[in-house]
């Protein structure tokens, strides 16, 4: 059932981004573990983390695709999903430092001893194991966003009154975790972490692995919402994106697909927090900040709304001019990243893949046009050629030796 499922998501552009995918997981840790620092083609390990950093990204900007590009549901809250999804993973790293941290208690997080809180919170119980962090990391993002999808899609809030209030949400938790009577950390967050699954977070393998681990849960993530979109309910949901009142009076129940698709966005926005956490070591109340949300909508909107690849393009490349930017130019990297931003929107409405998309398909229809004006008979651009020919016998004329022979006239 689950393969027969995926089995849909594969076709020649989602094989060609898998396989590109697949080499890029392999070739960046065995050029960082497997060569000499002097080697020219060395990758050190703070760009394996770089990189890590940006496929989480790209699974963020991936989430965020599936509600906005195929629901037409404009979140403006999805940093609190993913800042959910590290804080649970966060907790697990805390767990895991025991007495090795500076107050040397082997139960409470060096933050809760120097509060003079006397036990662990009934909510950290558990997060020693790594299967229950794991669980958390999918059941936190997607409860809260059940609960609040729930409410609001049956009280059909929709446009940009759900956007206001996906961004209260997610500044309402920012608030919330920012008080250091909630145990999290306060305005300091959760850091200093030292291991995980045994391993040290900081060794040149771990971050090969988490890097890799990324790269993993971005294709699977993908090839899900591969699935979801190429299928009934795909088609579904893009009615509901451009007339949800016309789906509603064919007898479709909109609120139902609306919320699955949000609560199965929130789950992957939580997964990329996940593994965003223990490779750049540290979470606080900053990720909540509702212009990271803002940037993720940024990120889809530069490489293609309702694309699929390109979010995960445009989350990459924008992340690298912001890495490149900062560092060339300090004093005007935030002026050179807006006016790639408006240039985006004034010269390439659709985004990176969109326009690239369209022009093809007006290159396609122009071939077709000039075979047709020369005489000849153009196939259909989405029927393969091998169906044409199988096809062919069809519309020709019937053999002299099988046509009807002329009757006598009486």
């Amino acid at each position: 059932m689950m393969s027969s499922f995926l089995f849909r998501a594969m076709d020649r552009r989602a094989g060609v981004f898998l396989a590109l995918l697949g080499m890029v997981i392999i070739a960046v840790p065995a050029l960082n573990l497997g060569l000499p620092s002097s080697h020219p083609l060395h990758v050190p390990t703070y760009a394996v983390t770089l990189m890590g950093k940006y496929l989480t990204y790209a699974l963020l900007a991936l989430a965020v695709d599936l509600v906005w590009g195929y629901c037409g549901i404009l979140s403006l809250g999805h940093a609190a999903f993913f800042a959910l999804g590290g804080y649970a993973m966060g907790m697990y790293l805390m767990r895991q430092i025991g007495s090795r941290g500076v107050y040397g208690n082997p139960e409470l997080p060096d933050f809760m001893v120097f509060l003079n809180w006397d036990q662990l919170p009934w909510y950290w119980q558990g997060f020693d194991m790594f299967w229950f962090a794991a669980l958390m990391v999918l059941l936190v993002p997607g409860a809260l966003a059940f609960v609040f999808g729930w409410f609001a899609f049956r009280s059909r809030v929709t446009g940009v009154y759900l956007s206001i209030i996906t961004q209260a949400l997610t500044y309402a938790l920012l608030l919330a975790f920012f008080r250091n009577d909630m145990g999290f950390g306060g305005n300091n967050g959760l850091t200093d972490f030292k291991d995980i699954l045994g391993f040290d977070i900081q060794a040149d393998t771990t971050r090969a692995a988490l890097f890799a681990a990324s790269g993993i849960a971005l294709g699977i993530c993908f090839l899900i919402c591969r699935a979801v979109t190429r299928s009934k309910l795909g088609k579904v949901l893009v009615a509901v994106r451009d007339a949800e009142s016309r789906t509603r009076f064919l007898g479709y129940r909109v609120e139902h697909y609306k919320l699955f698709v949000w609560t199965l966005s929130a789950m992957m926005a939580g997964i990329a927090g996940a593994l965003y956490v223990p490779q750049v070591g540290i979470i606080n109340p900053g990720e909540f900040a509702p212009a990271n949300s803002i940037e993720a909508v940024i990120w889809v909107a530069v490489g293609g709304r309702g694309t699929l690849f390109g979010p995960v393009i445009g989350a990459v490349l924008v992340n690298f001019a912001k890495t490149w930017f900062t560092g060339a130019f300090p004093e005007i990297w935030l002026f050179a990243l807006g006016a790639l931003f408006v240039g985006v929107t004034l010269f390439l409405p659709k985004g990176i893949v969109g326009t690239l998309g369209s022009g093809w398909n007006a290159l396609a229809k122009r071939r077709q046009s000039a075979l047709a004006e020369s005489g000849v008979d153009p196939e259909p651009a989405d029927v393969p050629r091998s169906h044409a020919a199988a096809r062919a016998p069809d519309r020709a004329d019937p053999p002299p030796s099988q046509a009807p022979s002329p009757q006598p006239a009486e």
